[in-house]
């Protein structure tokens, strides 16, 4: 009977492992003006695709983006506030990233600018860069082999203004990322109207390169953008002309190709444009509109780049901020900031549509979802 009994325990503790070993971890930043406790982490099922709470990091200073570095051993994370209690500035914070998703602080640094809504970390995961929206500049900072930041080496302050007088008195920085070398760092400002291009020099700074930047529509209010799998074209999510600017590299510089609406033609109402994926092979591009509550999917050509819309999904939510596909790439996941809800969607592989699966989980004000894939 002991024997049976051991026999069992064994088969049972082998599922569960082989259940486990189908979940990778998601990371929840979020809005702490209201329920929020800070940053959330979840096991996603990649084959069922179900999604199960695992841990909240407390963290009061509205950690909405988040950033993950290359390694996946650290967590980045803005405080998208104009100052905190510490320092008369926004902030950003290294994690150490532990078992079940917990989260271990490392240390914070000012970014010595208002409002930081964006992260992103190098290739090599020594350098940080933040985009702090209500003073128009980017703040860089190095990382050391512990995952440490160190104080802000670099300030980069972005100039010029857009025809949109409610948005775009001034520059506001939405988002920046490095290239797949690290050497080009790309900036998405909605104020300007402007992609911006920037250079690694000598000394490890960052310079304007010879193009030193492709201007949008005016008005359109670029926010964040995505590169294509083979870093040939970038796509840009305008925010206030929901509408999506193909790049394409040419040399060493790119050019503006095409510009396409994210939503159906049939809708009249106010949208807000927020994010945009590319799929990993290249065929499809992803967006999320505010206002219409959808996800727009274009069907992409990957010779010359240019789109073509094929689908606006409801999203099942309020207010679609941020959202990610799975690194299978068999559903996405939307974080609906209004509705408190993260919404998950089947993929179709070969068309790209997307189809609600009926599962969704409650999260306090979610803003960002980042996978991490060991």
């Amino acid at each position: 009977m002991i024997k049976k009994y051991s026999s069992l325990i064994i088969i049972l503790l082998t599922l569960v492992g082989c259940v486990k070993n189908d979940k990778v971890l998601m990371f929840v930043g979020t809005y702490t003006n209201g329920d929020s406790k800070g940053i959330y982490s979840y096991y996603f099922d990649q084959e069922a695709g179900d999604l199960f709470f695992a841990n909240v990091t407390p963290n009061q200073e509205d950690p909405s983006f988040l950033a993950v570095s290359p390694d996946k051993k650290y967590l980045f994370a803005v405080a998208e506030i104009t100052k905190g209690p510490e320092m008369d500035s926004g902030s950003v914070v290294s994690y150490r990233i532990l078992e079940e998703g917990r989260l271990e602080k490392i240390n914070k640094q000012t970014t010595k600018g208002h409002n930081p809504c964006h992260v992103d970390v190098s290739p090599d995961g020594k350098t940080v860069v933040v985009s702090n929206y209500s003073s128009g500049n980017l703040s860089l900072f190095h990382v050391d082999s512990e995952g440490k930041l160190s104080e802000l080496f670099q300030q980069i302050q972005h100039e010029g203004s857009g025809p949109n007088e409610a948005r775009q008195k001034h520059a506001y920085a939405h988002s920046a990322l490095f290239s797949e070398s690290g050497e080009l760092l790309v900036s998405a400002d909605l104020g300007n109207d402007k992609i911006e291009f920037y250079k690694r020099g000598a000394s490890g700074t960052f310079l304007p390169t010879e193009q030193e930047y492709v201007a949008m529509d005016p008005g359109a209010g670029p926010r964040h953008f995505a590169f294509s799998p083979d870093w040939q074209f970038i796509y840009v999510i305008n925010e206030l002309q929901s509408t999506v600017s193909v790049l394409q590299r040419n040399g060493e510089e790119f050019k503006l190709v095409e510009t396409k609406s994210s939503l159906p033609t049939d809708f009249n109402g106010k949208n807000f444009s927020a994010d945009i994926h590319v799929s990993q092979d290249g065929r499809f591009v992803y967006c999320s509109n505010r206002g219409n509550h959808s996800i727009a999917v274009f069907e992409r050509n990957p010779s010359n780049g240019k789109i073509k819309l094929i689908q606006n999904e409801f999203v099942q939510g309020d207010w679609p901020r941020n959202f990610a596909l799975s690194p299978n790439g068999k559903f996405l996941l939307v974080a609906n900031q209004k509705s408190n809800n993260i919404t998950i969607f089947k993929v179709d592989k070969q068309t790209g549509k997307l189809s609600f699966t009926h599962k969704e989980v409650k999260n306090p004000s979610p803003v960002c979802l980042k996978f991490l894939v060991k």
